[in-house]
């Protein structure tokens, strides 16, 4: 088999083409990140989402970012509440804020909604949490005001909230991320918190018909959070074996459900790491311990079967670094076009024997070729310039 025969370039009619390959419309496009902060990958993924919003009807996009600071850019996108500047300092986690890329993708976003009726959404889908976490007050607080009622007193008073959060330092110690002993997850005040948590949640369900559409949506957010949030502090107070793999797995479960809700407003794309979308188990050394963990997109493929599609970013050269012709990123180095969007799953069968892309980047992670099986597409870069 030729692989250009299962390659089409990364333009509107290639991207239509590829969806119309696949055996169902996704609910949920998920484009990998081979590594974060690759700028040319970002600019090629604005000009997809900008394809799929002009042609496809795609409404929503979807980033690996606290899902929390991700309502400030929603607003913005469909209100013009704040400035651009603010939204970009603001409103994204991880440094994601400083690039290029999303900040174009931002703007215009809001440019396309001032001239639309049918707003863009935006998305983030990542916990408020870095290897620590933050405090999980702005969730619980933000749950508790949207409720009301004779009911909501009997759950817990705001005063009491407050007083059972206390500081948010307590919370949002970076030590705890590899000291247990320093994590406040298992006290009192937080075994009682995910109590009300719960109980709040189950409120929020009792109350949804009087809620409106937005109000209902920001709840539902705001509760999923506030129980995630609680649920990976208790596990950061753990001094297990177990402990990075055990908060690798809550970490990707929150992703998860947050996908899914993003999933009732597809077709929706979601732009995060290769690692927390892709279907098969994944694995990573972690100093001298190894982790294993189901994913975000294993987790929402699972619910959402042919309705999940998993679209894996590669990268040829990078930088100076042109990759050995035995591996999958050297064979597609030879496609004539610097971008393309392959079918992964005819690519596994036309290549069977090629070697893994060896990285001394920790951040980079090459395709494994024995996974190209459970990849639905990838979208190759034949040349990336290089990083620190």
């Amino acid at each position: 088999m030729d692989i250009k025969d299962i390659a089409w370039p990364v333009d509107g009619a290639g991207v239509s083409a590829f969806l119309r390959s696949l055996p169902a419309q996704p609910l949920l496009l998920g484009l990998g990140e081979a590594r974060h902060f690759v700028g040319e990958l970002g600019e090629v993924r604005n000009e997809i989402f900008r394809h799929l919003a002009e042609n496809e009807g795609y409404r929503t996009f979807a980033i690996e970012s606290d899902c929390l600071k991700g309502l400030l850019v929603d607003d913005h996108v469909t209100t013009g509440a704040g400035t651009l500047d603010d939204v970009m300092e603001r409103g994204f986690s991880h440094g994601f804020g400083a690039s290029p890329a999303n900040r174009e993708l931002v703007r215009w976003m809001r440019a396309y909604n001032e001239e639309h009726d049918e707003k863009l959404r935006f998305f983030g889908i990542d916990g408020p949490l870095e290897y620590w976490a933050a405090s999980p007050r702005e969730a619980l607080t933000g749950l508790y005001d949207l409720l009301d009622g004779p009911l909501l007193a009997s759950v817990v008073t705001r005063e009491t909230l407050d007083t059972l959060l206390g500081p948010d330092e307590r919370w949002s110690d970076e030590a705890t991320a590899m000291d247990p002993s320093k994590s406040i997850g298992q006290s009192a005040d937080a075994q009682r918190l995910r109590v009300i948590a719960d109980d709040l949640a189950a409120l929020l369900d009792t109350q949804s018909p009087q809620l409106g559409a937005q109000d209902r949506e920001r709840a539902e957010l705001y509760a999923r959070t506030a129980t995630g949030l609680l649920r990976y502090h208790h596990w950061m107070a753990d001094a297990s074996p177990a402990r990075w793999s055990r908060l690798s797995a809550l970490r990707d479960a929150m992703m998860a459900a947050n996908l899914r809700a993003v999933a009732r407003r597809g077709p929706a794309l979601v732009f995060s790491a290769n690692l927390h979308l892709q279907r098969h188990r994944t694995f990573m050394q972690f100093g001298d311990q190894r982790l294993e963990w189901w994913s975000a997109g294993a987790i929402a493929a699972a619910h959402l079967g042919d309705r999940y599609t998993y679209l894996a970013s590669a990268f040829g050269t990078t930088g100076d670094v042109i990759p050995p012709p035995d591996t999958v990123e050297g064979i597609l180095s030879a496609l004539p076009q610097d971008h393309s969007v392959i079918d992964a799953r005819r690519l596994a069968e036309a290549v069977t024997d090629a070697a893994k892309r060896v990285s001394h980047d920790f951040a980079y992670f090459p395709l494994d070729p024995s996974q190209l099986g459970s990849i639905d597409g990838i979208l190759f870069l034949r040349k990336v310039g290089g990083w620190g």
